[in-house]
């Protein structure tokens, strides 16, 4: 499987997803990689009703997506991984594979402790930090949430609000 998209998005398998990324980037599987949703089947059910039947929905913990990122990163089919938040995606390049790779920043929405960055992404210091992080890691971060949206480089996102 390649990974044709790695995304941060709170709401994962949701309808900008599937029509607005799912359309363009016609992906065979979509990889959710969150430890609490791997272990309820119900949510999972939840989630894979808004998956088409052509498209396979998988749920892994951290810990088996750093295991299986080799495998998914070469084989021929086509993946989108989905975290919902920075702090998975930054423990998941700790693994040091997502190096040289985007990563995708779609939908963080507003929360105590978060400023507006986009109309679409509210951080707090601490999540511009993790995204810091993980530009160390050699990850190129962008935000968009749309395919036709305009990148939004990483210094936007971290700067100071």
């Amino acid at each position: 499987m390649s990974v044709i998209l790695y995304r941060v998005d709170e709401r994962l398998i949701h309808g900008q997803v599937m029509v607005g990324w799912g359309a363009r980037l016609r992906p065979d599987r979509i990889v959710v990689v969150d430890d609490e949703l791997a272990s309820s089947q119900w949510e999972q059910e939840l989630y894979s009703m808004g998956v088409p039947d052509e498209m396979e929905a998988e749920f892994v913990p951290v810990d088996e997506a750093i295991e299986r990122l080799p495998d998914w990163q070469s084989n021929p089919e086509r993946v989108m991984l989905l975290t919902r938040d920075i702090a998975t995606m930054r423990r998941t390049a700790r693994s040091g594979l997502l190096h040289g790779q985007r990563v995708n920043i779609g939908g963080i929405h507003h929360a105590p402790g978060r400023t507006r960055v986009l109309r679409y992404v509210f951080l707090s210091e601490a999540e511009r930090e993790e995204l810091r992080e993980l530009s160390s890691e050699g990850v190129r971060i962008t935000a968009r949430d749309l395919p036709g949206a305009r990148e939004v480089p990483l210094e936007e996102l971290v700067r100071a609000s």
